[in-house]
């Protein structure tokens, strides 16, 4: 008889089989090793950046009463053990006075710890949408992959995985504003529809003093690009094509403009390289 436990989920069969059958009598290829914490060193990788004090204090607390119940996973490097998943547990450990902490040893390179990490997080809901677009940036850029082979290890869609990186392209302020929570990443693809990067910001501002949701923000931000284009047009356009112009840039994300003509006109769709067209290709041909 085989007892069957559930792996990590879609995404991690490049780095870990779906199920870990343990057969009775036989012993397992991973097994859970009391290391001493003075050994264990953090990763480079890991996508996350902020942890809570709170919560950080109250797994201090429960590990200095229960221990640490859910060992922390990491890779041998050279004569020292780098973390792979658990770094807050790490910490608390620490903080709590351990000398040795459980792990698991996995033989993985760097690749694919660093996905592994990324995985970890995402599925526990630790990264914050801009600490998560960071991640898919770094995974793309340091192993050349593509959004779409990105999108498969980590078990997300590729125009989830194009959105949320997109993220990086608001002004700075505004990010910050997203990484502490200040604003969602709802509120920041609804500005990724503003150009004009003072605007931006002034919007950006004026959701978080008056406390707008995507909704309201859409609703907002719809005003102010119809009446910047009324000041600024030299001639009266069509409120109906207008309106279209609005709601296919928030379907797509980016800037578009219906330019009428006598008897016919055209769509003008602006993309920010290769990835960004597919991400809009995508949308279009759904």
């Amino acid at each position: 008889m085989s007892v069957k436990k559930r792996g990590l989920g879609k995404g991690l069969s490049a780095l870990i089989s779906e199920e870990i059958t343990v057969d009775e009598g036989k012993p397992s290829n991973e097994f859970v090793e009391n290391i001493d914490i003075k050994l264990i060193i953090p990763n480079e990788n890991q996508p996350r950046q902020e942890f809570h004090e709170d919560a950080l204090s109250d797994l201090t607390n429960s590990i200095k009463i229960h221990g640490l119940i859910q060992p922390i996973i990491v890779r041998k490097v050279k004569n020292k053990y780098e973390i792979i998943a658990g770094e807050r547990r790490l910490r608390a450990c620490k903080a709590a006075g351990l000398e040795e902490v459980p792990c698991i040893i996995k033989d993985v390179n760097t690749e694919m710890s660093a996905k592994f990490a990324l995985i970890e997080n995402i599925q526990r809901e630790d990264l914050n949408p801009i600490e998560e677009a960071l991640a898919y940036k770094k995974l793309m850029k340091d192993y050349n992959l593509t959004q779409e082979e990105l999108a498969n290890e980590v078990g997300k869609s590729r125009s989830y995985i194009a959105n949320t990186v997109r993220l990086l392209n608001l002004e700075d302020e505004i990010i910050d504003y997203i990484a502490k929570g200040e604003l969602t990443s709802g509120h920041g693809k609804v500005l990724l529809g503003i150009k004009d990067k003072q605007q931006q910001l002034l919007a950006a501002k004026k959701i978080i003093d008056n406390n707008l949701n995507v909704r309201q923000t859409e609703e907002m931000t719809n005003k102010k690009t119809i009446a910047t284009k009324s000041t600024n047009s030299k001639e009266n356009r069509d409120p109906h094509i207008m309106d279209l112009e609005e709601n296919l840039m928030r379907t797509l994300g980016t800037k578009v403009n219906l330019i009428q003509g006598n008897k016919k006109g055209k769509i003008e769709i602006e993309y920010y390289g290769y990835e960004d067209l597919e991400r809009i290709i995508e949308v279009l041909t759904k």
